[in-house]
């Protein structure tokens, strides 16, 4: 098939949708010194306004399963703002390869701290500590050990530190609106604080803001919380801010993605040949399949729980037992289908470069807006395992979704995001200690909805299966921290 004009016109579309993202990444930097460079093993990342002198320095320490880019909002906000900013990747997260101890994590935090004073910008004895998570412990501990060191403590969905009136001093706690018991513990830490105190000058300032409409993720990107620690750090310094900044990265980061959709669904005629046999599977196997998936998977994970240490398996925290999880689940699911489509070299093939668009879509623009892309040595050794225990699930969601139209699509696309969100949370409930699988909840529908749209693009079983296993294989080995 060739390419005619009209596809011609939403490829060109494409690629302004895809130019126009990077422009805006770039506006987002403009003004901005931004370095990566390492110190003891400790991957770290820059931020300053371009031509700063005695600025304040913040540090400002990610979550569990977190990077230094999941925070680079408020870093963003901050250097437009006038301060020094340093994140670092905590052992075993993002491109930090050391196995996760969690009693050297202020030890990393000190490492960043003695980067943070050697750059000339930083005026020493103005800094200040930002936290988001198991990042908020970290900073309200050292916050406590050295209150002489570091003017305020901003703890965003705060976990747990042995706060007093005195110390941290100018104690900011932020949570969402959506994360019920971040905010029930920021009320008891604020109350164990000495309750709320808007004297900043005596070092003794506390607030809590609860953040309307948002969650422990997506907090990161709320312009309220944002703007929420950006006042408090200019009220401790004393400083009047002019910055007109708002971050909108994660905005040209959809718009990079939606461009890499466009253009997959110019060409996708070019990829595929017509299909003269489909596979016939009765509508009630294709959702019996669905249905029972969770179950088997969350008995098996169950049984396994019994040999196994799941939260560590295959050296990747969580991330082994989730792929774990969608094998059996995948396996179920096919049973049930009974039919396999015969595969094809070229199927394969386009498989393949199926996940390369996949993961120039996402992660091309991810690496410097929100996630660690890029995999170290240690974490490329268990892509591939994860991504074929996740292949059965996704050939199984791509048989189901071959030649079928619109409405159906969208009633898949929900069913499937219901049933993994629902067989998740009944996962958890008998393996509390899996408990950082909720971090995959919110992303379910918006990930499964778009592998949906390039189901129906391709209408090829495995092609999809391919390219989406070898995908979120890769999301798992990216996000999800190394174990000891």
């Amino acid at each position: 098939m060739k390419l005619n004009y009209k596809r011609l016109g939403l490829l060109i579309f494409a690629i302004l949708l895809v130019v126009s993202s990077w422009l805006g990444i770039a506006t987002a930097r403009s003004g901005l010194a931004v370095r990566s460079f390492q110190k003891e093993g400790i991957p770290l990342l820059y931020l300053t306004p371009q031509g700063a002198k005695a600025v304040p320095g913040v540090l400002v320490a990610h979550g569990f399963a977190g990077s230094k880019q999941l925070m680079l909002g408020y870093a963003h906000v901050l250097a437009h703002a006038g301060y020094a900013v340093m994140l670092w990747d905590f052992d075993g997260h993002g491109a930090n390869g050391t196995r996760l101890q969690r009693y050297e994590l202020q030890q990393n935090l000190d490492v960043a701290l003695q980067a943070l004073l050697e750059q000339p910008q930083v005026d020493p004895n103005r800094l200040a500590l930002l936290g988001h998570s198991m990042g908020s412990g970290i900073v309200m501990t050292a916050g406590i050990r050295n209150p002489n060191r570091f003017a305020a403590t901003v703890a965003v969905s705060p976990t747990g530190a042995n706060v007093t009136p005195q110390s941290p001093r100018n104690l900011q706690l932020q949570a969402g609106s959506g994360e019920g018991r971040f905010v029930s513990n920021a009320e008891r830490l604020l109350a164990q604080a000495g309750g709320e105190n808007t004297n900043l000058a005596t070092g003794q300032g506390r607030s809590l803001v609860v953040i309307p409409g948002v969650e422990h993720i997506t907090i990161l990107f709320s312009d309220r919380s944002h703007e929420a620690a950006l006042r408090w750090l200019d009220a401790t310094f004393g400083k009047t801010n002019g910055s007109q900044y708002v971050d909108r990265r994660m905005a040209w980061y959809g718009l990079h993605l939606l461009g890499w959709l466009v253009g997959l669904a110019a060409i996708a005629p070019l990829l595929t040949q017509p299909q003269t046999l489909v596979t016939k599977i009765a509508p009630v196997r294709r959702w019996a399949g669905l249905i029972v998936a969770p179950l088997a998977a969350t008995a098996g994970l169950v049984l396994l729980s019994q040999r196994f240490e799941l939260q560590n398996l295959g050296g990747v925290q969580v991330g082994g037992a989730v792929g774990v999880w969608f094998l059996l689940a995948g396996l179920t699911w096919l049973g049930v289908l009974a039919r396999l489509p015969r595969p094809t070299l070229r199927a394969v093939g386009l498989g393949v470069l199926l996940f390369v668009i996949l993961w120039v879509a996402f992660g091309a623009m991810a690496q410097v807006v929100w996630l660690q892309w890029w995999l170290i040595p240690i974490r490329l050794k268990v892509w591939l395992p994860i991504a074929i225990a996740c292949f059965p699930w996704f050939l199984a969601v791509g048989i189901v979704q071959e030649h079928i139209g619109v409405r159906k699509r969208l009633l898949w696309w929900l069913g499937q995001s219901v049933v993994l969100i629902g067989g998740f949370v009944l996962t958890l409930n008998f393996l509390p200690q899996l408990g950082f699988m909720f971090l995959l909840l919110p992303l379910f529908p918006l990930l499964m909805g778009i592998l949906s749209l390039v189901a129906g693009l391709l209408n090829r079983a495995w092609v999809y299966a391919i390219g989406s296993a070898l995908f979120f294989g890769w999301l798992l080995a990216a996000g999800f921290s190394l174990s000891a």
